[in-house]
Formats: C-alpha cells, sequence, structure tokens
C-alpha cells in the first residue's frame, strides 16, 4: 500500500465515515422529535399542520371534508368521464364553488383559528374558552360551525349525485324494456348504444322533492 493510499483510506476511516454517521443521527433525532403533521391531499392549500395544534373535533370535520371533496372533485370536475380531471373537461358553477371552498374558505377559517390559538401565551385554550364578542361561541366552535356548514353542504351534493346517477339506470331499464316489448324494434336493437342517448334525455334530473339541484342553492 502506497502513503496515497494510506492515507486516502485515513481520511474515509476518519474524516468522512464519523462526519456521516453524526450528520445521519441528527436527522433521524429531528424526524423522531419533530411534532406529527396534518396532510389533507384535497385541500393542499391548508399545508401541513401540526396535529396538537387542532383539537379532535376539527381533525375530525377535516377529515370527513376531505374525503367528500375529493370525491366531488371527480364527480363534478371529470365531466367527460375519462378518469381525470384536465382542460378536456367543461367547468360548470358547482365545481368552481367546491374548489373555492377547498382551496379558500376552510384553509382561510382555519388559519383564522390557529391565529386565535397562538395568541395565547399559555396552552392554548383561549380560543377553546372564551367566547368572541357580541357573540356566544368561542373560537374553537366558530371554525367548527364553519367546517359544519361546508359537512353538510357536500352531503346534500352528494346525495343529489346519487339520485340522478340513480335515475340514468332506472331511465336506461325503461329504455331496454321499451326495446324488448315491441317486437318490430328488435331489428334496431343492436344500435342501442349509439341511440339511446338520442332516444332518451336524462340530462334534467329533479331531486326527490321535485324541486331541481341547483349550485346557487348551496353557495356560501
Amino acid at each position: 500500500m502506497t502513503q496515497v493510499t494510506a492515507m486516502l483510506v485515513m481520511f474515509v476511516l476518519y474524516g468522512v465515515l464519523p462526519a456521516a454517521g453524526l450528520y445521519l443521527g441528527y436527522r433521524g433525532i429531528k424526524k423522531v422529535t419533530a411534532p406529527k403533521m396534518l396532510e389533507y391531499k384535497a385541500m393542499p392549500q391548508l399545508g401541513y399542520i401540526p396535529e396538537k395544534s387542532l383539537p379532535i373535533e376539527v381533525k375530525t370535520a377535516l377529515d370527513q371534508i376531505n374525503g367528500k371533496g375529493e370525491k366531488l372533485r371527480v364527480i363534478y370536475g371529470d365531466t367527460n368521464n375519462d378518469g381525470k380531471i384536465d382542460d378536456k373537461d367543461t367547468v360548470n358553477e358547482t365545481y368552481i364553488m367546491i374548489q373555492n371552498l377547498m382551496d379558500r374558505h376552510i384553509p382561510l377559517a382555519v388559519a383564522d383559528y390557529r391565529r386565535l390559538h397562538d395568541l395565547d401565551v399559555g396552552d392554548g385554550a383561549l380560543a377553546d374558552t372564551t367566547k368572541i364578542k357580541h357573540s356566544n361561541v368561542t373560537g374553537k366552535e366558530a371554525l367548527l360551525d364553519v367546517l359544519s356548514t361546508i359537512n353538510t353542504q357536500f352531503d346534500d351534493l352528494l346525495n343529489a349525485s346519487y339520485h340522478q346517477d340513480g335515475q340514468k339506470l332506472l331511465a336506461t331499464n325503461r329504455y331496454l324494456q321499451k326495446r324488448f316489448d315491441n317486437p318490430a324494434d328488435n331489428t334496431e336493437f343492436q344500435k342501442l348504444d349509439s341511440s339511446a342517448s338520442n332516444d332518451v334525455n336524462i340530462q334534467a334530473i329533479e331531486s326527490p322533492a321535485g324541486t331541481n339541484v341547483s349550485a346557487e342553492d348551496i353557495k356560501l
């Protein structure tokens, strides 16, 4: 072994390896001691939120809204049913409203609550126990009211979508029964895929209550 090789080995053994060990140890300790962060994929504008900075009720409500919002974005955003939301889809008012709630209203409401929470130099209980002036609710209750309102609107949208798709199934069944009950039309049955959309109009679906579902009725 030459002197240069020996010096290189010594440098690796006593210089690089200890430094790498210290760095990896620091990263490991930092990762273990770092606070657990909450992430809501359907609401990226919320960013990463420390788990301990939100009450359990708020986290539960955000989890519910995150799941429902993700479904609603696909239902109302993927209008051509190709499995993705892109420029080929037709933008409608309901989808824009869902986007605004997920990207703007919810992050702002959570940020407002966290500012109230941070005002307390103690354990952060101020926002959870102190009533807001000229109201009968605390900061925590005010945030829960906002999330509850949005949660309810998302339930209404999902319910409306269920009934609309159900009506389409019923319309398809009526069409097929009409074809089978008309022997004279059996020769045209092979054209079902191309003619069904022309023979059956299922564009305007009414809710069970008899009123059309409109995005304007559910905007905040």
